[in-house]
C-alpha cells in the first residue's frame, strides 16, 4: 500500500511539474505586430491589444519603424518575418501583397469583418484598420478676406500666394486633386499637370511628418494645408486653432491597414487580433481617441465624434464626402508621382 501511495505522489508531482512548465510557456507566449511609432503605436497598443491580451492572456510586441523602412525590413527578412501582423497604408499594403510579404486572409477566422464598409475591403490580403481623408485645414484669422474652400478651387486663389503647404512625401492628394479638377482622374494625372504648375507660387513650404505640419501651423508659417485629417484633430487639441473642411469634390481618402504577415507561425492569434481590431467596441475607441473613422457599419459613435468632418458613419458619407485613389494604381504611381513632384513643384 505504502509503495502504491509513493508511486501515486511520484506521478501526482511530475503532473504537476508538466503543467507548471506549461502554464509558466502559455504566460510567456507574444505576438508581434509591425507599425509606426508613437501616436499609431500607442493607439493599436490601448484599444487593441489590451483586449486582445485580456481575452486571450498572450502579450503584444512591436517593430515600429517607418512605412518604407518596415517594408524594406520585410523583404530582407522574407521566410522568417520579424512581425506576425503588420500596420501599413492601404497602398503600401499592396506592395507587401505584390512581393509575397502578406498571407491571403481567411475572412471566415475574422467574423466581425461581415460589417466592414466597402472601402475598406482593399484586396484579399489586407483590409482597413481606420480611415482619414487628407483635406484642407486653416488657421481662420490668418486666411485672407474672400477665400472659401466650398471647393478645392479655394486652393488656387492668388491671395495665397506663399502661404500654403502639403507633404512632400507623398504628392498624390494634390495630383489626384488636380486631376480632378482638370476633368480627369488619377489614372490619367498628366491631365492635370497644368493645374499643379499654377498651384506652384501659392506654395511656402513642405512639411516631411506630422511633427513639421504641426510645427508650420503652430507658427503660421504656412496657415493653409493639405492637412492629414487626424493629425489636425490632435493639434486642435493641443490649442492650434484649425478648422476643417471637406470641399465638395470630397476628401482624399486614406485607409490604413492590417495584414499577416507571411510565414507567421501564429496565425490563429494574427486572426483572433484582426478580429478584435474590426470590434464595433474598439472600433468606437478608435475614433474617439484618433478621431478616425471606423471602417465597421456597426461602431457606435458620440455625436461629438461623429460629427467631425472627415469621420464616416454613415454609407452618404462614405459615398460623397470621400476623394478615392485606386489603392493599387497608387503603389504603382507613387516613385513617378513624387519624381515629377519634386522636380516641377517643388523645386525653386
Amino acid at each position: 500500500m505504502k509503495r502504491v501511495l509513493k508511486h501515486f505522489m511520484m506521478v501526482l508531482s511530475s503532473v504537476l511539474i508538466v503543467g507548471g512548465g506549461s502554464s509558466a510557456a502559455s504566460a510567456e507566449e507574444k505576438i508581434v505586430v509591425s507599425t509606426w511609432g508613437g501616436s499609431f503605436r500607442d493607439l493599436i497598443d490601448e484599444s487593441i491589444a489590451k483586449k486582445f491580451t485580456a481575452e486571450t492572456g498572450v502579450k503584444v510586441e512591436y517593430v515600429t519603424g517607418g512605412t518604407m523602412d518596415r517594408l524594406n525590413q520585410a523583404k530582407l527578412a522574407a521566410g522568417k518575418p520579424e512581425s506576425d501582423i503588420t500596420f501599413t497604408t492601404a497602398h503600401v499594403g499592396w506592395l507587401y501583397a505584390n512581393d509575397n510579404l502578406f498571407e491571403k486572409l481567411d475572412l471566415s477566422k475574422i467574423p466581425n469583418a461581415a460589417h466592414l464598409v466597402e472601402q475598406a475591403k482593399i484586396s484579399p490580403y489586407h483590409i482597413g484598420a481606420w480611415a482619414y481623408v487628407y483635406t484642407i485645414g486653416y488657421l481662420p484669422d490668418q486666411l485672407p478676406k474672400g477665400v472659401s474652400f466650398d471647393s478645392w478651387e479655394g486652393l488656387w486663389n492668388p491671395a495665397l500666394k506663399g502661404m500654403i503647404s502639403s507633404p512632400d512625401f507623398d504628392p498624390s492628394h494634390v495630383i489626384a486633386v488636380a486631376a480632378k479638377l482638370s476633368g480627369a482622374d488619377p489614372a490619367h494625372w498628366e491631365a492635370g499637370k497644368d493645374k499643379l504648375r499654377a498651384l506652384k507660387p501659392n506654395y511656402k513650404a513642405f512639411y516631411t511628418n506630422d511633427a513639421n505640419s504641426q510645427q508650420m501651423f503652430a507658427t503660421g508659417e504656412t496657415p493653409v494645408q493639405v492637412v492629414l485629417s487626424m493629425n489636425a484633430y490632435y493639434m486642435r487639441d493641443q490649442g492650434v486653432p484649425i478648422k476643417l473642411v471637406i470641399p465638395k469634390e470630397g476628401a482624399v481618402l486614406g485607409v490604413d491597414t492590417m495584414g499577416i504577415t507571411k510565414g507567421t507561425t501564429k496565425a490563429d492569434l494574427a486572426y483572433k487580433f484582426l478580429n478584435i481590431a474590426l470590434d464595433p467596441a474598439v472600433q468606437a475607441q478608435i475614433a474617439n481617441l484618433k478621431k478616425g473613422s471606423p471602417v465597421v457599419d456597426n461602431a457606435k459613435l458620440p455625436p461629438e465624434v461623429a460629427s467631425l468632418p472627415g469621420v464616416f458613419t454613415t454609407p452618404d458619407q462614405w459615398a460623397h464626402q470621400t476623394l478615392i485613389i485606386d489603392h493599387k494604381l497608387r503603389a504603382e504611381k507613387t516613385a513617378e508621382w513624387r519624381k515629377w513632384f519634386a522636380e516641377n513643384i517643388m523645386a525653386p
